[in-house]
């Protein structure tokens, strides 16, 4: 019989906690008392709605029960957020066995200016940079080119200009080519002195 009304209890307490975002114990006690249940007992009742109360700094939150659809959800995130950090780590391992550059890159997406060797002005996507070389995504193929490049410098207007000549052009997607070239010199601006 008690434990009939120790439910009812802990689903009244519960909705209490819905309605006003939280109970704290006194207010179990109080419905314990109403339900003409001894008020010792409101740790059980506690324990009976754990499923919807969360307890922080002496107040008991109301938090909504996780479907077991959620529940399935959340699962598959976490399992695929472990199985492609997985295939990352493994990608950055075989890279790294199978990289031959002598010289490390890093990522350097800026838009430059290109010109090239007959004074067309291009204007393309810088995507990696190393102290030999770069490599330039765009619309035009400039194998074999010796080309100036334009690169934005942070703490002035002029940019630095790069005598580049590129060694590879690749195609990566419709009307989508990388350039990569070597660095052959830079060109320092005069100044009036």
């Amino acid at each position: 019989m008690i434990s009939t009304n120790l439910q009812g209890v802990a689903e009244l307490v519960a909705r209490r906690a819905r309605r006003q975002g939280f109970v704290v114990a006194h207010e179990v006690r109080e419905e314990l008392t109403q339900a003409g249940v001894p008020e010792t007992m409101w740790k059980d009742v506690v324990a009976l709605a754990r499923p919807t109360l969360s307890y922080r700094k002496g107040r008991y939150y109301y938090s909504p029960p996780v479907s077991d659809r959620v529940r399935r959800e959340q699962t598959q995130q976490r399992d695929i957020v472990k199985i492609i950090r997985q295939l990352i780590r493994h990608h950055r391992r075989e890279a790294k066995d199978f990289e031959r550059r002598g010289e490390d890159r890093f990522d350097f997406v800026q838009t430059v200016k290109v010109i090239t060797e007959d004074k067309r002005e291009l204007t393309l996507i810088s995507r990696d940079l190393s102290s030999t070389g770069i490599r330039l995504v765009g619309t035009h193929r400039l194998l074999g080119q010796k080309v100036r490049v334009l690169l934005p410098r942070p703490d002035s207007t002029e940019p630095w200009t790069f005598i580049v000549r590129i060694l590879w052009t690749c195609a990566v997607g419709e009307d989508l080519v990388e350039n990569g070239g070597s660095f052959l010199e830079v060109i320092v601006p005069e100044t009036d002195d």
